[in-house]
């Protein structure tokens, strides 16, 4: 199994060198100085008996918690799916629960995840939940951005969808102190990846009736990584003519975002510009607790809460806003194949936010966690035939 812990590195002379040579290497592969790419053969998701199994990592902070919650859910609707639940000791150096948890995903195919903390603070321990990323090749992050009737904020009517690298740049992990407080930090950009990424956000928007993507960049500063991914966007964009293209520099996107929001359908960027704006957006719309994110690879799919945020404070005090955890459920169930459930959970959120006004403190509401669940569950009722 691949290990996490980060290998001393080479000179930047060779790495670029290799680059060359190889630049469909996955920033994983890079990181870890694998001379061949990885090949696999497309896994199912695996299905039992008309059930799926599922891989469960609950994470850290309010994670454990939000995840009974979609259990709850689950048993109260009749959806056919079971969970392999995996936990990862945050505290741990140790890289096995991890490799438990990839054996699990890649027996699964699909997997719905927390925040997974990592609390050392040593540059040789990679993030967990990068690490899960890269090693199982999600290349891209998927955030749908809409924005709830009944959840009062600044802005109306928000449909924005985020297609963010997942892989690279500044999240290669390719850093190190050359000398004492002196500190190298490479951002990997490879042609192969920024086209995964930008064909998938082309593809997205054509298949969803959308009308414009734009790509997101600093490239008028860094020319080269930030150049090739603007340039490898606009050649794909020559392949969709009926799709609008245009591009914005990062500083001047995150202004246009809090002023003239609706100007924007499909956003493409690479990773940790998609940090940045999935959380300036998640606020737009009331904060970390309504939307969730999506993971995809050519063979596996994570889902997830889109700000990836642990919420530690809250933990234990049944004041977590469960529903975008539900939200990543419902996305894995469409996913799954599971519409009739997928839709009928769906609707029952919808009604308790919009319609019955059931909202959690962060939302300006005054309900608890079981407030919005048991609201949910009464919702569900009126689906008949689940």
């Amino acid at each position: 199994m691949a290990l996490r812990i980060l290998k001393p590195l080479r000179t930047s002379i060779s790495i670029c060198q290799d680059l060359k040579k190889a630049s469909t290497l996955s920033a994983f592969d890079i990181q870890h100085k694998t001379p061949l790419i990885k090949q696999s053969d497309e896994i199912p998701k695996a299905q039992y008996g008309g059930r799926h199994a599922v891989t469960m990592l609950p994470g850290g902070g309010i994670g454990p918690e939000l995840m009974g919650y979609v259990k709850e859910i689950f048993r109260y609707a009749g959806v056919p799916v079971d969970f392999e639940e995996i936990i990862i000791d945050p505290s741990v150096h140790s890289d096995a629960d991890l490799d438990y948890a990839i054996t699990s995903i890649k027996r699964n195919g699909v997997a719905i995840k927390g925040n997974i903390e990592t609390k050392s603070e040593s540059a040789q321990v990679m993030s967990r939940n990068v690490a899960l990323r890269n090693e199982l090749d999600l290349f891209v992050n998927v955030l749908n951005c809409r924005s709830y009737s009944g959840v009062q904020c600044k802005h109306h009517d928000i449909d924005i969808t985020i297609i963010r690298q997942n892989t690279e740049g500044e999240y290669a992990m390719l850093e190190h102190e050359s000398v004492d407080g002196v500190v190298e930090s490479m951002k990997v950009v490879t042609a192969e990846n920024a086209r995964r990424v930008a064909t998938y956000a082309f593809e997205y928007a054509k298949n969803n009736g959308r009308k414009k993507v734009t790509t997101i960049h600093k490239a008028n500063i860094m020319k080269l990584s930030d150049g090739l991914f603007l340039q490898i966007s606009k050649d794909v964009a020559k392949k969709y003519p009926d799709i609008e293209h245009n591009d914005m520099i990062i500083d001047n996107c995150c202004m246009q975002l809090v002023s003239k929001p609706h100007q924007f359908d499909v956003m493409n960027m690479m990773n940790l510009y998609g940090t940045i704006v999935s959380n300036v957006i998640c606020g737009l719309v009331g904060g970390a607790g309504l939307l969730s994110g999506k993971n995809y690879g050519d063979h596996y799919a994570i889902f997830e809460p889109g700000t990836r945020n642990t919420g530690t404070a809250i933990a234990g005090k049944n004041l977590a806003n469960p529903i975008a955890m539900l939200n990543a459920s419902v996305d894995m169930l469409y996913h799954l194949g599971h519409n009739h459930h997928a839709d009928a959970i769906k609707t029952a959120i919808d009604k308790t936010i919009n319609e019955d006004g059931i909202h959690t403190p962060d939302i300006g509401g005054h309900a608890n966690s079981m407030d919005v669940v048991h609201a949910i569950k009464k919702n569900l009722e009126a689906s008949v035939h689940i």
